[in-house]
């Protein structure tokens, strides 16, 4: 048995927005995002996930999913609105991950693709049941959640370091 902690990420892609010939980091949620929202905070409260922390990008779209999600929470985490996150690549959001201090447990992040789902699979080295095929079947769609454990401190963070132990999307058959 390792003595080191099981901490978990939770991946959670914005919900739908509205299309704008403006500007895309301030793009709102669409009639569907706003309804959708809350069904993803409802089903992360019951997941049993107790979150410590959450890292959200700065986008409207971002910004007003999480608002959504977190109040359907039993408890409402730390929020840290994350200029990185917005547009991030794989490896910007494995930095941000090493940076966050070890006495966080559980976090969320709230994001974009392609990177929440370059992030989910990268990360994932195993999976629980059929979760992985789930998830790379649907293309992660807006206001889809993975959630993945992995022993150890934030900075070892790394490709294949994790196990995805579950994955959910609103519209999922």
């Amino acid at each position: 048995m390792s003595s080191e902690p099981t901490r978990r990420i939770v991946i959670l892609r914005h919900a739908k927005a509205e299309w704008s010939d403006g500007s895309d980091h301030e793009r709102p949620l669409a009639e569907r995002g706003r309804k959708d929202a809350p069904v993803a905070g409802r089903w992360l409260a019951g997941s049993g996930v107790s979150l410590d922390l959450a890292l959200c990008s700065t986008s409207a779209r971002t910004r007003e999913t999480w608002k959504l999600a977190v109040s359907e929470l039993p408890e409402r985490p730390r929020t840290v609105y994350e200029d990185r996150m917005y547009e991030a690549s794989l490896g910007e959001l494995i930095a941000l991950l090493n940076e966050v201090p070890d006495d966080v447990h559980d976090l969320v992040l709230i994001g974009h693709n392609p990177g929440m789902h370059a992030l989910a699979d990268a990360l994932a080295g195993e999976a629980d049941g059929d979760a992985l095929a789930r998830m790379n079947r649907s293309g992660f769609p807006t206001s889809a959640i993975a959630v993945l454990a992995f022993e150890g401190s934030w900075k070892a963070v790394e490709h294949g370091v994790g196990r995805l132990t579950a994955f959910w999307a609103p519209h999922a058959a």
